[in-house]
């Protein structure tokens, strides 16, 4: 079947995308391309025709650009919308009138490449939804996951328990960070009451305004854990053994509730997935539960992390009784994954290739390079974040397929997707400065083949794309004035305690480690982000001695190090340092104290330090962790002159 379509009516999108005359500036990059002689001229509306074919990849086309006009052929509607998209990129939309000659043949290296909204942490409106749809679909992403429900908020009306949406839904604190630190719900309609969720109604015209964009939202329904909304709404599916945000897998009340939730969501997304979540479960209550001891009697389980494998199992029975399938977070491995469950890899790739090894379908997203609600550039320039570092050239860096990945299964990894979480992105305008350009990188990954892809060639072909999202109304992140990483992690520190050995008198923590024992003298300063190999981290108090060699005038001491409030990284207390001639008697030259408060956002870097006028052969630098369970210090270099 042949058709002839006029340009205006290319689903008439608004978003004015287009950036060149030649396929090779197309994001994401098309598979093939082939440049032809000649042009192709008009004047005012192109006459393009489309022909419906047989082929593997409904979401693949053929487009040929003669000096005769334009065909397009593809096997579905969503070929020939993706080669639209193509088309409105080549002609800036329209205002290019002459097209170089060219064959291209495109299709998706992965089938699924998608993007999460995090809309429980901070409700997020309709239009904003639509507003990312848009963008979305611009290049070519096909997947929308709504994270609808956590302790921050129940955003879905569900009928058959409304408190959900009249009470758990709201809250007295406009930010989660407040809320945080102060919990607690409010009334729908009382004086300080923020918060909200999408009718029914409101999800099916966001799920029919993705669909015409050939999008599918997946809903996330948390399970079992992050669920202190449900609790205080309905606190008789916790645990009696005291409060948690834990559903009670021991009581049937709980399942009762959560196939009732499931089937009202299963009836109201046509979606193929839905998410059960399945991170973060605290599991400390289900062992002295006496309803979750007496279920796992009842099943033979032998531990926790089975008890959450039964629930898991038994709400992915029922979700594929109604024809569907569940995805949900790694974590759903603990204990013994569910059958026909999907594998969504976000500590790291481990996960997901743990579940292709068993023959599961897996959505990479790792942490590293995935989670877009980590800086995107130096933080003195960022609005505050949960912490780290993680730019447009990192992101970009990233390659789904890993040589670790069994070769015959490489089948079941399904695509890549660009996570953000809201907790310190209170605003709309900051949200989308967060995902853009970063999520545009994560479409080309999932897109385009990992031979062709280069970063500087990328970044010359999105940066005419961020001033048209500009002039859509987009608030995108100034790419084009990166300041970029931590210029001192580039240069190096030249100084007197260079490579020098250093004896630790605390261990090494195995997680963060940095390059090993050299890491605190090797003259290499730590970048924006403390995972990048350069910084230590110790749960303990430091407590390390450098050895200079030989007895040398010791003028300087000083170390930095990092604050990130969302990570668990703090200031320590304080810092002493101690000398010494022959490493037995230590003196203390000073002590270093701290300024910066713990609950002070964003990235912090500080310089413990002083300056002397000693004899010395060892060094003693320590630094009191401030006691918090699970609290962090991290150190770079300490500099000796």
């Amino acid at each position: 079947m042949q058709k002839t379509l006029r340009l205006v009516a290319l689903f008439l999108l608004i978003f004015n995308i287009a950036q060149a005359q030649s396929p090779d500036k197309i994001i994401p990059l098309p598979s093939s391309f082939e440049l032809t002689k000649g042009t192709y001229k008009f004047d005012g509306e192109p006459k393009i025709k489309v022909k419906y074919v047989k082929n593997d990849c409904p979401e693949g086309y053929y487009m040929k650009i003669s000096p005769k006009g334009i065909t397009i052929q593809a096997s579905s509607e969503t070929g020939v919308f993706y080669a639209e998209q193509s088309l409105r990129q080549m002609t800036r939309n329209g205002r290019i009138t002459e097209l170089q000659c060219c064959e291209i043949n495109d299709y998706p290296r992965f089938s699924y490449r998608g993007m999460h909204f995090d809309v429980s942490r901070h409700f997020r409106s309709l239009d904003f939804l639509k507003k990312q749809v848009d963008a979305m679909a611009a290049f070519k992403m096909n997947r929308m996951h709504l994270h609808l429900t956590d302790g921050a908020g129940w955003r879905l009306q569900i009928d058959a328990y409304p408190r959900l949406t009249s009470y758990a839904a709201w809250r007295p604190y406009e930010k989660w960070t407040d809320w945080a630190e102060n919990k607690g719900y409010a009334e729908e309609g009382s004086g300080r009451a923020f918060g909200g969720y999408y009718t029914k109604d409101e999800m099916r015209e966001l799920i029919a305004y993705a669909h015409e964009r050939h999008i599918e939202v997946i809903p996330e329904i948390e399970m079992p854990g992050h669920n202190e909304e449900v609790m205080a709404a309905y606190p008789e599916l916790g645990c009696t053994a005291g409060e948690c945000g834990d559903f009670c897998v021991g009581k049937e009340k709980t399942f009762e509730f959560l196939e009732t939730v499931l089937s009202e969501v299963i009836e109201l997304f046509p979606s193929e997935y839905i998410h059960i979540g399945g991170d973060e479960a605290g599991k400390g209550n289900w062992k002295k539960c006496p309803d979750c001891q007496a279920r796992m009697r009842a099943e033979g389980l032998d531990n926790v992390d089975e008890l959450q494998s039964y629930m898991i199992e038994r709400i992915s029975r029922f979700v594929e009784s109604k024809g569907r399938k569940i995805i949900g977070w790694d974590e759903i491995l603990e204990g013994g994954l569910a059958p026909g469950a999907t594998v969504m890899s976000w500590r790291g790739i481990s996960g997901g290739i743990a579940a292709m090894n068993m023959h599961h379908d897996v959505i990479m997203c790792p942490g590293s390079h995935c989670y877009l609600d980590y800086t995107q550039d130096a933080p003195f320039r960022e609005p505050a974040s949960i912490g780290g570092y993680l730019p447009l050239a990192k992101v970009y860096s990233y390659e789904p397929v890993s040589d670790d990945m069994p070769k015959d299964g490489l089948h079941y990894l399904k695509g890549v997707q660009a996570n953000l979480w809201a907790e310190y992105i209170p605003t709309e305008a900051h949200a989308e400065y967060m995902y853009w350009p970063r999520a545009i990188a994560i479409a080309e990954i999932g897109w385009s083949r990992k031979e062709d892809r280069n970063y500087e060639n990328f970044r010359e072909r999105v940066l005419p794309v961020l001033d048209l999202m500009h002039e859509e109304g987009y608030n995108t992140f100034d790419l084009a004035n990166e300041y970029g990483e931590r210029k001192l992690s580039l240069t190096g520190i030249s100084h007197m305690g260079k490579g020098a050995k250093v004896t630790y008198n605390q261990p090494i923590n195995p997680n963060y480690k940095g390059a090993g024992e050299g890491t605190l003298t090797d003259g290499i300063a730590g970048g924006w982000a403390n995972g990048d190999g350069r910084w230590q981290g110790f749960l303990t108090d430091l407590d390390v001695t450098i050895d200079l060699g030989e007895v040398k005038p010791v003028h300087y001491v000083g170390a930095t190090f990092m604050h990130i409030t969302g990570t668990w990284i703090y200031m320590p207390q304080y810092a002493e340092i101690y000398v010494s001639t022959d490493g037995r008697e230590f003196k203390k030259i000073a002590t270093a104290y701290n300024d910066v408060a713990m609950n002070c956002p964003g990235l912090i870097l500080k310089i413990f330090d002083t300056v002397c006028n000693e004899e010395a052969r060892y060094i003693r630098y320590t630094a009191r962790n401030k006691s918090i369970d699970g609290g962090w210090i991290f150190i770079d270099e300490i500099v000796i002159n």
